[in-house]
């Protein structure tokens, strides 16, 4: 009898431990600006799983993320909370879990989320397409989302809503009076309202695809994703853009090989706190080493790094 609580108490301290050595190990910082490009989360955020698309919010103390299966045929935005200076499990939004939920965007007091969604709109259950939505936070719960106005939201698809500070809004969609096959749109917000979308100029939007766009506060930087234009590496790459003295905007410029690979990279956020910089990549680092077992196949297809999307984060003052 001696030794079997000798060896129960033996399990439950090594149990504590082994608890103890993988929050350390697992631990999320959104305080710390990264010295160089870093795998955000691993474990915990980054895993085998599909994620992209992170917001934090602007008191720091919640970070939302969109999760999805491998084929990202379902797809939820994933909330953890902190609290006393410890991150809660990951569990997916109250608010989300049934539709196509990604793309969460914070308003400037964090009290507003906004999220793209295929969810049906405006009592019409045959609607699957993609449209801009919100949800406010009351007493510590988000409420049913509701649909922006059909000025933002038509029959085709409306992704990835930023915010400036004025309430300006800024997405991605196709549309008659945009320059390329995917382009990037800004809303004015007037009298409560938000006014006719019309597209960025030359200096942001191609004849190719942009997508993804973030906006800062000051709405003077945009960071956002494009795909087929000639200096990019590959999937789709990462640009930058600022006003210049006269308020107009610089010819966008590719991030670079700090940030952007030859695989997908989009997703751009900014932590202004910590001036980290976020985005979503699905790099992927491959060698020619023979497989030798089907263990081994098994062991690279649920490794962090099997080629589905994971977020990573730099600091912002690294980007150029």
């Amino acid at each position: 009898m001696k030794y079997k609580v000798i060896l129960f108490l033996s399990l439950v301290l090594f149990n504590c431990q082994s608890k103890n050595d993988r929050s350390e190990a697992y631990s999320i910082d959104i305080e710390t600006t990264a010295k160089g490009l870093t795998l955000f989360g691993e474990h915990v955020i980054s895993t085998s799983l599909y994620e992209r698309d992170l917001a934090i919010s602007p008191q720091g103390d919640q970070l939302i993320y969109t999760l999805g299966d491998y084929k990202q045929n379902k797809r939820c935005l994933v909330v953890l909370n902190q609290e006393n200076g410890n991150w809660s499990n990951a569990e997916i939004l109250n608010i989300s879990g049934k539709y196509q939920d990604i793309e969460p965007f914070y308003s400037p007091n964090g009290d507003r989320l906004y999220f793209a969604s295929n969810r049906p709109i405006y009592n019409d259950k045959t609607r699957d397409d993609y449209n801009i939505w919100y949800s406010d936070r009351i007493n510590g719960t988000w409420s049913e989302p509701v649909a922006l106005d059909s000025i933002i939201n038509t029959r085709g698809d409306e992704f990835y809503p930023s915010l400036s500070n004025k309430g300006n809004l800024f997405f991605t969609a196709t549309r008659d009076n945009g320059m390329g096959r995917e382009d990037i749109f800004r809303s004015e917000f007037v009298d409560s309202k938000f006014q006719s979308p019309i597209p960025l100029p030359i200096e942001i939007n191609s004849a190719s695809f942009e997508f993804n766009a973030y906006i800062n506060p000051e709405e003077d930087l945009i960071i956002f994703s494009s795909f087929g234009r000639e200096d990019g590496f590959g999937g789709g790459d990462l640009y930058i853009s600022r006003k210049d003295d006269s308020g107009k905007w610089t010819k966008s410029k590719n991030l670079g090989e700090s940030v952007n690979s030859d695989k997908l990279d989009y997703c751009p956020f900014v932590d202004w706190k910590s001036r980290n910089f976020y985005f979503t990549s699905e790099r992927i680092t491959l060698d020619n080493k023979k497989l030798e077992s089907i263990s081994e196949l098994k062991e690279l297809s649920n490794s962090t790094l099997n080629g589905f999307g994971n977020i990573y984060k730099i600091g912002f003052d690294q980007l150029d």
